[in-house]
């Protein structure tokens, strides 16, 4: 596809005179993984709130499918395709699964109960396209693993609409093997060809190993950015470090 999905036109975000975010500049294409990376402070909760309708910029453009959008709410930019996955996964451990998966939007009759079978069912499909097979979706989340509950999370923001799906540090607090279901759950979503995905990591690694795409912040600005083919992997290792070269951190690091 030749059109972003989503296009960030000179975003600026201030707090007061603080400037959190100057003239920030972002493209991301469906059946893509665009990763976002940059140290601590360096505008990349800023952005994606924004871009989920928890901020609102003070200057820039959004647009989805070339049409200009101004979130005003989450609510707005869930209806626009927008979602995003938090590192607190909005989850209650002592509700089931299904629970989980519909919460605040359960399936009900005319007469207000629930309906659990069906929603049982299309917990378990929707897991499943993605790589968690449950032969019990009224089990406790609180019994899954930190993998499996992320793959819950981005399952839940698909069927109810996500365009775009903003993952932030989705594998921070996990295991090695939890943090490789997370990667695993990452590419099928991408291989469906029409959900763009930003992938929030600090981990180099990881985001050799699943983007497509990459821009790195510093202070607010972005300092790189390219297709998967056109940045080396000491780029990534620099751009990440706010473009600081690594051997001036040695050196500062030797001189102490």
């Amino acid at each position: 596809m030749t059109q972003p999905y989503m296009r960030v036109e000179k975003l600026v975000k201030k707090f007061g005179p603080f400037t959190a975010l100057n003239e920030v500049d972002l493209e991301v294409y469906p059946g893509e993984v665009h990763a976002l990376l940059g140290d601590n402070g360096a505008g990349k909760s800023t952005l994606i709130k924004i871009l989920s309708g928890v901020h609102q910029q003070t200057k820039g453009d959004i647009y989805i499918e070339g049409k200009k959008q101004n979130f005003r709410s989450p609510r707005e930019a869930s209806a626009a395709g927008i979602g995003t996955v938090y590192q607190d996964l909005a989850i209650n451990q002592l509700m089931s699964v299904t629970r989980n998966f519909f919460m605040g939007r359960e399936m009900t009759t005319m007469f207000g109960h629930m309906k659990m079978d069906e929603m049982n069912q299309i917990a378990h499909d929707e897991m499943l396209k993605i790589g968690i097979d449950f032969s019990d979706p009224t089990q406790a989340v609180g019994t899954m693993s930190g993998g499996q509950r992320q793959t819950l999370a981005i399952a839940r923001a698909i069927y109810f609409g996500a365009k775009v799906l903003i993952l932030d540090e989705p594998t921070s607090a996990l295991g090695q093997k939890q943090q490789m279901e997370v990667l695993k759950t990452i590419k099928r979503v991408r291989s469906r060809g029409d959900i763009a995905i930003i992938f929030i990591t600090h981990n180099e690694i990881h985001s050799k190993l699943v983007a497509d795409r990459y821009t790195f912040l510093a202070l607010g600005q972005v300092i790189g950015s390219g297709s998967k083919a056109e940045i080396e992997s000491q780029d990534i290792r620099r751009l990440m470090a706010g473009g600081a070269e690594m051997k001036d951190l040695e050196q500062e690091l030797a001189n102490l």
